[in-house]
C-alpha cells in the first residue's frame, strides 16, 4: 500500500484547522499541525512534507521566510513540500510576492474547506501522489479510494466496503446486465443474508446513498449501470 500523503497545517485558525484535518484524514492523508512558526520550522526540517498550508495569522516577513527555506518551488530546493497560502482579501501586494517566492498556490480567507481540500489533492495529483479514484454521477462525486460520496449540495456520505466492491463491479461492466449471483459472486454481502432478494436492498440502498439513476433494474434479469452522460455546466 501506498505512504499515506503528509500535509502540514501551519498556524491555521482552530475551527478551519480542524475541520480540515478531519476532512484530509477521511481522505488517506495524514494531518500534522503546527500553532506557531517556530514550531513549524521543527516540522518541516524533519521532511516528509508534501503540502503546507500556511494561516493568515502568520505575518508576512514569517510567510515569505518559510517558503525561502522549505518550498520545494522556492529557495528551498527540489524535493521540498508545496505551499498553500492563506491571505486576507485584498493583500494582492502579498499574494504577489508569495507566489514570486514560490508558492503553488494562494487562497484568500474565508475559505470554504473542500474548496481547500481540492485544491490540496490537485498538488498532490502533480507531485505524483496517489490520487483519488472519482467517479462523477448526476448528483454526486465519489472518491473511491476513500470511500466517500462528495453530493453537490455539500454533505458526504460514507461508503461500506461491500458498497464499494458492489460499485466497483458495476462500473467495470458497463452497460452489461449482471445477474444476482454474478453479483453475490464478485461483490458478497457484509453479512450471512445474501439470499437472492436481499440483493435488491443492497441496490437500493447504494443507489438511495449516491442519488442515482444509472443503475437500473432489468427485471427478471438482474442490474445494468449506464454511465451518466457528462455534465456540461
Amino acid at each position: 500500500m501506498a505512504a499515506r500523503s503528509v500535509i502540514a497545517l501551519v498556524s491555521v485558525a482552530e475551527v478551519v484547522a480542524g475541520d480540515l484535518a478531519d476532512h484530509l484524514d477521511r481522505r488517506g492523508h495524514d494531518v500534522r499541525q503546527a500553532r506557531q512558526p517556530w514550531e513549524a520550522e521543527t516540522l518541516l526540517s524533519a521532511g516528509g512534507i508534501d503540502v503546507v498550508v500556511v494561516g493568515d495569522d502568520v505575518t508576512q516577513a514569517e510567510g515569505r521566510e518559510l517558503l525561502r527555506r522549505y518550498s520545494g518551488q522556492g529557495g528551498g530546493g527540489e524535493g521540498g513540500p508545496d505551499f498553500i497560502l492563506i491571505c486576507r482579501p485584498r493583500d494582492l501586494v502579498d499574494k504577489v510576492l508569495a507566489l514570486e517566492l514560490g508558492a503553488a498556490d494562494v487562497i484568500e480567507s474565508p475559505l470554504n474547506v473542500r474548496e481547500l481540500a481540492a485544491r490540496i489533492g490537485g498538488l498532490l495529483t502533480r507531485r505524483g501522489r496517489a490520487a483519488g479514484e472519482l467517479i462523477v454521477l448526476e448528483n454526486a462525486t465519489v472518491d473511491l479510494r476513500s470511500a466517500m460520496v462528495m453530493h453537490r449540495s455539500g454533505t458526504e456520505d460514507q461508503l461500506s466496503p461491500g458498497q464499494v466492491a458492489l460499485l466497483k463491479l458495476f462500473l467495470a461492466s458497463p452497460r452489461k446486465v449482471l445477474t444476482r449471483d454474478d453479483i453475490i459472486a464478485a461483490a458478497p454481502a457484509e453479512n450471512a443474508d445474501a439470499f437472492d432478494r436481499s440483493i435488491d436492498s443492497r441496490i437500493v440502498r447504494l443507489r438511495r446513498k449516491l442519488d442515482t439513476e444509472t443503475i437500473t433494474t432489468i427485471r427478471g434479469a438482474g442490474y445494468r449501470f449506464d454511465p451518466p452522460a457528462p455534465r456540461t455546466e
